[in-house]
């Protein structure tokens, strides 16, 4: 058992929660799921071995996996899946994250999107691992209810999804948010956790900023995109 990388073809969903929702929204996936042995055995285990035995899942039970991904405590149930590729849907709002380097931001952000009915994440390389344990755990396996698809540029997303109109999230923009009527379909758009977006993106459409108090010079993204999404479902 090796440590996950991300040239790897499958990756983990560590904890019973997590677990559960890979089960249920990905089962065909689902390579093997580990229980500790010192799980407790309860409803919630004995639920998640029918679900296996249902789906013609393996189960192992060893502490190998969880010394090597995942040394805290408080994981007892592991699922590995292999990874799978995901199509954005062109009917639907997208939310898209230029380079963010957080597992934490990303995974949170999945999960927020999911809360929102948001279903359609595009990041732009360089970027957080959407497969990384640390994102799905993040995202509470939200990450398996979304399509999430990786771009070279965010040129080559524009090429795909031309009937989008943009609205980059920006410092520098004028137009606060609780003032913009979101044409849909639509894309939001967030930069990277330090740098935020390159001035160029002000171009591409109506650029958008979230008012704050000026005892903090920007709002960490997780927040940003929520209130974005939140925002932009009042007013579409």
């Amino acid at each position: 058992m090796k440590r996950y990388k991300r040239e790897s073809q499958s990756s983990y969903a560590l904890g019973t929660t997590v677990c559960f929702e890979l089960l249920a929204q990905r089962k065909q996936q689902v390579r093997a799921v580990y229980v500790h042995p010192n799980i407790n055995e309860s409803d919630g285990y004995f639920k998640l071995l029918d679900l296996c035995e249902k789906y013609k899942i393996e189960v192992r039970k060893e502490s190998k996996i969880f010394n090597v991904l995942s040394p805290k405590e408080n994981c007892f149930v592991i699922g590995e899946f292999e990874k799978y590729p995901s199509e954005l849907s062109p009917d639907r709002p997208h939310i898209a994250l230029v380079s963010p380097s957080g597992s934490g931001n990303v995974g949170t952000i999945m999960r927020t999107m999911l809360g929102f009915g948001f279903k359609d994440l595009a990041l732009v390389l360089p970027c957080a691992d959407p497969f990384s344990p640390e994102t799905v755990r993040s995202s509470m396996g939200a990450v398996f209810s979304l399509n999430v698809k990786e771009y070279r540029s965010f040129e080559e997303y524009v090429e795909e999804f031309k009937t989008h109109a943009p609205y980059p999230f920006m410092l520098t923009a004028s137009k606060p948010v609780g003032e913009v009527n979101f044409l849909f379909p639509y894309t939001l758009i967030f930069g990277n956790e330090a740098r935020g977006l390159e001035e160029k993106f002000a171009a591409l459409g109506q650029s958008v900023i979230i008012p704050c108090s000026r005892d903090v010079d920007s709002l960490n993204l997780s927040v940003a995109a929520a209130i974005a999404m939140y925002e932009a479902k009042k007013r579409t």
